[in-house]
């Protein structure tokens, strides 16, 4: 079995790069990643020399270079990750994101038509469904719920997945595609809520939070996530949508004290800053569908997947430390220094 993976170089991506070589260490494992700015290669350091893996720097959007690495791999399977996912980034500049997430996705899907695969998987999310009220505690996304994006990112993600349906229809292209809730763990980039709040606490650096803080996301432990998508592949039903998420809701405003908290850091730190353009308030996942028909749960509470998420942080400085002296500085003073206070 080989599998390619793009964005493996990522957050997610990586993650389910080492799930799938520690409980299935007879695939061959290709990661196609372009290495964006948060693509990080040095992730990939332990696994590089491994047999059975092999990175390959590519665009997605590079219909030479996927043709030609599905002509030397011939893959049974396909899992695509790679994806601009920064909702600020994609109000700054909202092209790069319809190009990478939609046309890539389907010189993908057309490369898998030509030379055949198994299983193609998009990894989607679940801000495709827009948000809910904080007032409605019972609402939750469900794989029925209408598609109602709220940015340019959620909108390009949500096409994507409208192609990968059409391909499936149109061309029966073996297809699945799960919609995850905001993952957290590690190798997370430092511009994501959790992340981005460790690295300053830990500096004495200030803790930016937007508006009052009180948007509600469902929080999804990354390895739960390698799981499920492991499971979509192998016993999930093509054509099918899987939601995917933590039973976890988090304010972000009790994330950010609890992770104060955690780091003996005080509440003083933190900083609200002017709201994002469009920001949803909450986002909730029904799983339901998935722990019924493949059996799958997220097995990490939020307490222990924090705790041990910062654990992680302050084991491997040296990895987001260099992320932070680099280009993302200047992004996040873009982002955050001229926002002012509220």
């Amino acid at each position: 079995m080989t599998i390619i993976v793009t964005g493996g170089a990522g957050f997610i991506g990586s993650n389910f790069i080492f799930h799938m070589l520690e409980h299935h260490p007879e695939y061959r494992i290709v990661c196609l990643d372009k290495l964006t700015y948060a693509g990080n290669l040095s992730t990939l350091k332990d696994v590089m020399d491994r047999p059975g893996f092999r990175f390959v720097r590519a665009d997605i959007c590079d219909r030479e270079a996927v043709f030609r690495l599905f002509e030397e791999e011939k893959p049974d399977m396909v899992v695509n990750f790679a994806a601009e996912s920064h909702v600020d980034r994609s109000i700054e500049d909202p092209e790069v994101f319809l190009r990478t997430n939609i046309l890539g996705t389907a010189v993908l899907m057309d490369a898998c038509r030509k030379y055949g695969i198994t299983r193609y998987h998009q990894v989607s999310t679940d801000e495709v469904y827009g948000d809910l009220p904080l007032d409605r505690p019972d609402l939750l996304f469900t794989e029925e719920t209408p598609i109602h994006t709220s940015s340019p990112y959620s909108a390009s993600k949500a096409s994507a997945d409208l192609l990968v349906m059409a391909y499936h229809r149109t061309y029966g292209l073996p297809c699945t595609i799960s919609r995850c809730s905001n993952n957290y763990g590690p190798y997370h980039f430092p511009e994501k809520l959790i992340p981005l709040m460790i690295a300053n606490a830990l500096n004495d650096k200030p803790l930016p939070v937007y508006g009052e803080g009180k948007n509600v996301r469902d929080w999804l432990y990354v390895e739960d996530h390698c799981r499920a998508i492991d499971l979509i592949l192998h016993k999930g039903r093509v054509g099918e949508v899987y939601n995917i998420g933590g039973h976890n809701e988090m304010a972000n405003i009790d994330i950010v004290k609890l992770i104060c908290r955690e780091l003996g850091k005080p509440e003083s730190l933190i900083t609200h800053v002017t709201d994002r353009k469009g920001h949803d308030m909450r986002y909730a996942i029904d799983p339901a569908k998935i722990h019924r028909e493949l059996g799958w749960l997220p097995e990490t509470k939020f307490a222990d997947g924090i705790r041990r998420t910062i654990r992680w942080y302050l084991e491997h400085r040296d990895w987001w430390e260099e992320i932070v002296s680099g280009e993302y500085q200047h992004y996040y003073e873009k982002m955050y220094g001229n926002r002012g206070t509220v």
